[in-house]
Protein backbone atom coordinates (compact mmCIF):
# COMPACT_ATOMS: atom_id res chain seq x y z
CA UNK A 1 0.00 0.00 0.00
CA UNK A 2 1.30 3.48 -0.88
CA UNK A 3 1.92 6.18 1.68
CA UNK A 4 -1.00 8.25 0.38
CA UNK A 5 -3.43 5.29 0.72
CA UNK A 6 -2.23 4.56 4.26
CA UNK A 7 -2.74 8.20 5.19
CA UNK A 8 -6.32 8.17 3.87
CA UNK A 9 -7.09 4.97 5.82
CA UNK A 10 -5.70 6.47 9.03
CA UNK A 11 -7.71 9.65 8.53
CA UNK A 12 -10.92 7.67 8.07
CA UNK A 13 -10.23 5.76 11.25
CA UNK A 14 -9.53 8.97 13.19
CA UNK A 15 -12.71 10.72 12.01
CA UNK A 16 -14.92 7.68 12.80
CA UNK A 17 -15.94 7.02 9.21
CA UNK A 18 -18.09 3.86 8.92
CA UNK A 19 -16.42 0.76 7.65
CA UNK A 20 -17.84 -1.74 5.22
CA UNK A 21 -19.44 -3.91 7.94
CA UNK A 22 -21.09 -0.93 9.65
CA UNK A 23 -22.48 0.30 6.32
CA UNK A 24 -24.06 -3.11 5.60
CA UNK A 25 -25.58 -3.23 9.11
CA UNK A 26 -27.14 0.21 8.75
CA UNK A 27 -28.53 -0.66 5.31
CA UNK A 28 -30.06 -3.86 6.67
CA UNK A 29 -31.68 -1.95 9.55
CA UNK A 30 -33.13 0.63 7.17
CA UNK A 31 -34.50 -2.07 4.88
CA UNK A 32 -36.08 -3.89 7.86
CA UNK A 33 -37.72 -0.65 8.96
CA UNK A 34 -39.09 -0.04 5.45
CA UNK A 35 -40.53 -3.59 5.39
CA UNK A 36 -42.55 -2.98 8.55
CA UNK A 37 -40.39 -4.90 11.00
CA UNK A 38 -39.86 -2.00 13.39
CA UNK A 39 -40.68 -2.04 17.11
CA UNK A 40 -43.98 -0.23 16.49
CA UNK A 41 -45.38 -3.07 14.41
CA UNK A 42 -44.22 -5.61 16.99
CA UNK A 43 -46.05 -3.82 19.79
CA UNK A 44 -49.19 -3.53 17.63
CA UNK A 45 -49.07 -7.24 16.82
CA UNK A 46 -48.67 -8.25 20.47
CA UNK A 47 -51.50 -5.92 21.49
CA UNK A 48 -53.79 -7.44 18.84
CA UNK A 49 -53.00 -11.02 19.84
CA UNK A 50 -53.49 -10.39 23.56
CA UNK A 51 -56.70 -8.46 22.90
CA UNK A 52 -58.21 -11.31 20.88
CA UNK A 53 -57.15 -13.88 23.49
CA UNK A 54 -58.47 -11.74 26.32
CA UNK A 55 -61.82 -11.22 24.56
CA UNK A 56 -62.16 -14.98 23.98
CA UNK A 57 -61.26 -15.90 27.56
CA UNK A 58 -63.56 -13.21 28.93
CA UNK A 59 -66.51 -14.68 27.02
CA UNK A 60 -65.71 -18.18 28.31
CA UNK A 61 -65.47 -16.91 31.89
CA UNK A 62 -68.80 -15.08 31.61
CA UNK A 63 -70.55 -18.16 30.16
CA UNK A 64 -69.26 -20.40 32.94
CA UNK A 65 -70.10 -17.79 35.56
CA UNK A 66 -73.66 -17.50 34.21
CA UNK A 67 -74.22 -21.25 34.50
CA UNK A 68 -72.63 -21.36 37.96
CA UNK A 69 -74.73 -18.48 39.31
CA UNK A 70 -77.95 -19.79 37.79
CA UNK A 71 -77.34 -23.21 39.40
CA UNK A 72 -77.69 -21.63 42.86
CA UNK A 73 -80.28 -18.98 42.02
CA UNK A 74 -83.80 -19.05 43.45
CA UNK A 75 -85.11 -16.75 40.72
CA UNK A 76 -83.14 -14.85 38.10
CA UNK A 77 -85.03 -12.89 35.51
CA UNK A 78 -84.45 -9.32 34.37
CA UNK A 79 -81.99 -8.43 37.13
CA UNK A 80 -78.17 -8.26 37.14
CA UNK A 81 -77.99 -10.79 40.00
CA UNK A 82 -80.45 -13.41 41.28
CA UNK A 83 -82.95 -12.53 43.96
CA UNK A 84 -81.60 -15.25 46.26
CA UNK A 85 -79.19 -18.16 46.50
CA UNK A 86 -79.88 -21.80 47.32
CA UNK A 87 -78.29 -25.23 46.85
CA UNK A 88 -81.58 -27.09 46.53
CA UNK A 89 -81.19 -27.40 42.75
CA UNK A 90 -78.21 -29.74 43.18
CA UNK A 91 -80.27 -32.10 45.32
CA UNK A 92 -83.17 -31.85 42.90
CA UNK A 93 -80.88 -32.59 39.94
CA UNK A 94 -79.39 -35.55 41.81
CA UNK A 95 -82.83 -37.08 42.33
CA UNK A 96 -84.57 -35.99 39.12
CA UNK A 97 -81.84 -37.11 36.72
CA UNK A 98 -80.76 -40.15 38.79
CA UNK A 99 -77.20 -38.91 38.92
CA UNK A 100 -76.10 -41.63 41.34
CA UNK A 101 -76.82 -44.29 38.70
CA UNK A 102 -75.45 -42.13 35.87
CA UNK A 103 -72.19 -41.50 37.71
CA UNK A 104 -71.82 -45.20 38.49
CA UNK A 105 -72.29 -46.05 34.80
CA UNK A 106 -69.78 -43.35 33.85
CA UNK A 107 -67.22 -44.77 36.27
CA UNK A 108 -67.73 -48.29 34.91
CA UNK A 109 -67.33 -47.13 31.30
CA UNK A 110 -64.28 -44.98 31.98
CA UNK A 111 -62.43 -47.57 34.07
CA UNK A 112 -63.18 -50.37 31.59
CA UNK A 113 -62.10 -48.32 28.58
CA UNK A 114 -58.87 -47.20 30.25
CA UNK A 115 -58.02 -50.73 31.39
CA UNK A 116 -58.76 -52.40 28.03
CA UNK A 117 -57.02 -49.69 26.00
CA UNK A 118 -53.85 -50.05 28.12
CA UNK A 119 -53.91 -53.88 28.05
CA UNK A 120 -54.42 -54.01 24.28
CA UNK A 121 -52.68 -50.82 23.22
CA UNK A 122 -49.32 -51.20 24.98
CA UNK A 123 -48.43 -54.57 23.34
CA UNK A 124 -49.56 -53.21 19.97
CA UNK A 125 -47.43 -50.09 20.45
CA UNK A 126 -44.47 -52.25 21.49
CA UNK A 127 -44.81 -54.33 18.33
CA UNK A 128 -45.04 -51.26 16.10
CA UNK A 129 -42.09 -49.62 17.85
CA UNK A 130 -39.79 -52.64 17.57
CA UNK A 131 -40.84 -54.31 14.32
CA UNK A 132 -39.40 -53.34 10.94
CA UNK A 133 -41.44 -54.45 7.95
CA UNK A 134 -42.60 -53.05 4.59
CA UNK A 135 -45.81 -51.06 4.85
CA UNK A 136 -45.33 -50.09 8.48
CA UNK A 137 -46.44 -46.51 7.79
CA UNK A 138 -49.62 -47.80 6.14
CA UNK A 139 -50.37 -50.01 9.14
CA UNK A 140 -49.80 -47.07 11.48
CA UNK A 141 -52.14 -44.94 9.37
CA UNK A 142 -54.88 -47.59 9.53
CA UNK A 143 -54.45 -47.91 13.30
CA UNK A 144 -54.78 -44.16 13.82
CA UNK A 145 -57.67 -43.77 11.37
CA UNK A 146 -60.42 -43.69 14.06
CA UNK A 147 -58.71 -40.65 15.59
CA UNK A 148 -58.58 -38.74 12.32
CA UNK A 149 -62.11 -39.52 11.12
CA UNK A 150 -65.05 -37.77 12.84
CA UNK A 151 -66.85 -40.19 15.17
CA UNK A 152 -70.20 -39.55 13.46
CA UNK A 153 -68.98 -41.04 10.17
CA UNK A 154 -68.32 -44.49 11.62
CA UNK A 155 -70.45 -44.23 14.76
CA UNK A 156 -73.81 -44.75 13.04
CA UNK A 157 -72.78 -47.90 11.07
CA UNK A 158 -71.03 -49.26 14.18
CA UNK A 159 -74.13 -48.66 16.31
CA UNK A 160 -76.31 -50.34 13.67
CA UNK A 161 -74.07 -53.42 13.71
CA UNK A 162 -74.11 -53.50 17.52
CA UNK A 163 -77.90 -53.39 17.67
CA UNK A 164 -78.08 -56.22 15.12
CA UNK A 165 -75.71 -58.26 17.32
CA UNK A 166 -77.76 -57.53 20.42
CA UNK A 167 -75.17 -55.44 22.32
CA UNK A 168 -76.53 -52.06 21.33
CA UNK A 169 -78.00 -50.12 24.23
CA UNK A 170 -76.01 -52.11 26.78
CA UNK A 171 -73.06 -51.22 28.96
CA UNK A 172 -70.82 -53.55 26.94
CA UNK A 173 -71.79 -51.75 23.74
CA UNK A 174 -70.90 -48.36 25.24
CA UNK A 175 -67.53 -49.68 26.41
CA UNK A 176 -66.69 -51.22 23.03
CA UNK A 177 -67.71 -48.10 21.12
CA UNK A 178 -65.56 -45.87 23.31
CA UNK A 179 -62.67 -48.32 22.95
CA UNK A 180 -62.53 -47.71 19.18
CA UNK A 181 -60.93 -44.22 19.42
CA UNK A 182 -59.24 -44.87 22.79
CA UNK A 183 -57.07 -47.77 21.60
CA UNK A 184 -55.39 -45.81 18.75
CA UNK A 185 -54.85 -42.96 21.20
CA UNK A 186 -52.85 -45.23 23.52
CA UNK A 187 -50.85 -46.55 20.57
CA UNK A 188 -50.09 -43.00 19.43
CA UNK A 189 -48.81 -41.99 22.86
CA UNK A 190 -46.93 -45.19 23.69
CA UNK A 191 -45.17 -45.91 20.38
CA UNK A 192 -42.69 -43.00 20.51
CA UNK A 193 -42.34 -43.60 24.26
CA UNK A 194 -41.27 -47.21 23.67
CA UNK A 195 -38.95 -46.19 20.84
CA UNK A 196 -36.90 -44.21 23.36
CA UNK A 197 -36.18 -47.36 25.39
CA UNK A 198 -32.84 -48.92 24.48
CA UNK A 199 -33.37 -52.33 22.82
CA UNK A 200 -30.03 -53.42 24.27
CA UNK A 201 -31.67 -53.76 27.69
CA UNK A 202 -33.45 -56.89 26.54
CA UNK A 203 -30.20 -58.41 25.26
CA UNK A 204 -28.49 -57.60 28.55
CA UNK A 205 -31.34 -59.18 30.50
CA UNK A 206 -31.12 -62.31 28.36
CA UNK A 207 -27.39 -62.53 28.97
CA UNK A 208 -27.99 -62.52 32.72
CA UNK A 209 -30.50 -65.36 32.38
CA UNK A 210 -33.84 -63.51 32.51
CA UNK A 211 -36.75 -65.06 30.64
CA UNK A 212 -39.51 -63.09 28.90
CA UNK A 213 -41.72 -62.78 31.99
CA UNK A 214 -38.82 -61.68 34.19
CA UNK A 215 -37.65 -59.15 31.60
CA UNK A 216 -41.15 -57.69 31.31
CA UNK A 217 -41.73 -57.54 35.07
CA UNK A 218 -38.35 -56.27 36.29
CA UNK A 219 -37.01 -54.26 33.33
CA UNK A 220 -39.64 -53.22 30.80
CA UNK A 221 -42.69 -52.61 33.02
CA UNK A 222 -41.00 -50.04 35.33
CA UNK A 223 -39.89 -48.13 32.24
CA UNK A 224 -43.38 -48.24 30.71
CA UNK A 225 -45.31 -47.12 33.81
CA UNK A 226 -44.89 -43.33 33.22
CA UNK A 227 -46.10 -43.64 29.63
CA UNK A 228 -48.96 -45.94 30.61
CA UNK A 229 -50.02 -43.48 33.31
CA UNK A 230 -49.95 -40.61 30.83
CA UNK A 231 -51.92 -42.52 28.20
CA UNK A 232 -54.43 -43.77 30.76
CA UNK A 233 -55.16 -40.31 32.15
CA UNK A 234 -55.57 -38.84 28.68
CA UNK A 235 -57.91 -41.66 27.65
CA UNK A 236 -59.88 -41.13 30.86
CA UNK A 237 -60.45 -37.44 30.14
CA UNK A 238 -61.30 -38.21 26.52
CA UNK A 239 -63.81 -40.93 27.45
CA UNK A 240 -65.63 -38.73 29.97
CA UNK A 241 -66.25 -36.15 27.26
CA UNK A 242 -67.02 -38.59 24.41
CA UNK A 243 -70.59 -37.84 23.35
CA UNK A 244 -71.25 -39.09 19.80
CA UNK A 245 -70.31 -42.77 20.15
CA UNK A 246 -71.90 -43.03 23.59
CA UNK A 247 -75.08 -41.36 22.37
CA UNK A 248 -75.40 -43.81 19.46
CA UNK A 249 -74.90 -46.97 21.53
CA UNK A 250 -76.24 -46.11 25.00
CA UNK A 251 -79.63 -47.24 26.26
CA UNK A 252 -81.82 -45.89 29.07
CA UNK A 253 -79.74 -47.69 31.72
CA UNK A 254 -76.29 -47.19 30.14
CA UNK A 255 -76.05 -43.42 29.71
CA UNK A 256 -72.92 -41.62 30.80
CA UNK A 257 -73.00 -38.19 32.37
CA UNK A 258 -72.52 -36.23 29.15
CA UNK A 259 -75.37 -38.11 27.40
CA UNK A 260 -77.66 -37.72 30.43
CA UNK A 261 -76.96 -33.99 30.35
CA UNK A 262 -77.93 -33.85 26.68
CA UNK A 263 -81.23 -35.65 27.34
CA UNK A 264 -81.92 -33.34 30.28
CA UNK A 265 -81.62 -30.30 28.02
CA UNK A 266 -83.35 -31.50 24.84
CA UNK A 267 -85.84 -34.17 25.88
CA UNK A 268 -89.53 -33.37 26.15
CA UNK A 269 -90.99 -32.09 29.38
CA UNK A 270 -90.70 -29.04 31.60
CA UNK A 271 -87.56 -28.90 33.72
CA UNK A 272 -86.18 -26.12 35.85
CA UNK A 273 -83.18 -24.54 34.11
CA UNK A 274 -81.46 -24.20 37.50
CA UNK A 275 -81.50 -27.99 37.94
CA UNK A 276 -80.03 -28.49 34.47
CA UNK A 277 -77.32 -25.94 35.19
CA UNK A 278 -76.60 -27.71 38.48
CA UNK A 279 -76.15 -30.94 36.54
CA UNK A 280 -73.86 -29.13 34.09
CA UNK A 281 -71.76 -27.83 36.99
CA UNK A 282 -71.41 -31.36 38.38
CA UNK A 283 -70.23 -32.59 34.99
CA UNK A 284 -67.87 -29.64 34.64
CA UNK A 285 -66.40 -30.15 38.10
CA UNK A 286 -65.75 -33.87 37.53
CA UNK A 287 -64.11 -33.21 34.17
CA UNK A 288 -62.04 -30.35 35.56
CA UNK A 289 -60.71 -32.50 38.39
CA UNK A 290 -59.55 -35.19 35.99
CA UNK A 291 -58.04 -32.63 33.61
CA UNK A 292 -56.05 -31.09 36.46
CA UNK A 293 -54.84 -34.53 37.52
CA UNK A 294 -53.86 -35.33 33.95
CA UNK A 295 -51.96 -32.07 33.54
CA UNK A 296 -50.16 -32.83 36.80
CA UNK A 297 -48.59 -35.94 35.29
CA UNK A 298 -48.82 -35.32 31.53
CA UNK A 299 -47.18 -32.62 29.46
CA UNK A 300 -49.43 -31.26 26.67
CA UNK A 301 -46.57 -31.78 24.21
CA UNK A 302 -47.11 -35.54 24.58
CA UNK A 303 -50.33 -35.14 22.62
CA UNK A 304 -48.31 -34.22 19.53
CA UNK A 305 -45.87 -36.91 18.61
CA UNK A 306 -44.46 -38.33 15.44
CA UNK A 307 -43.38 -41.92 15.03
CA UNK A 308 -39.95 -42.05 13.46
CA UNK A 309 -38.61 -45.18 11.88
CA UNK A 310 -35.04 -46.13 12.56
CA UNK A 311 -32.74 -45.82 9.55
CA UNK A 312 -32.49 -49.01 7.62
CA UNK A 313 -29.20 -50.77 7.52
CA UNK A 314 -27.54 -51.02 4.16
Amino acid sequence: MSAAGQALKDRAADTGAPGKGETMTRDTTKNAGRLGGGPGWGRLWRFTVWSVMGFFLLNVVFMIATVAVNSVATRWFGTPLPEGMTLQWYGRAWDEFQLAHVLWVTIQVVVSVVFLSIVLGVPAAYGLARARFPGKRLVMLLVLLPMMVPPVTYGIPMATAMYQLGIGGTLAGVILSNLVPALPFVILVMTPFIEQIDPGLESAARIFGANTAQYFRHVLLPLLVPGMLAAGLLVLVRTIGMFELTFFTAGPSSQTLVVALYYAVFSTGVRAPQAIDAMAMIYMAITLVWVLIALRYVSPTQLVSRVKEAPREA
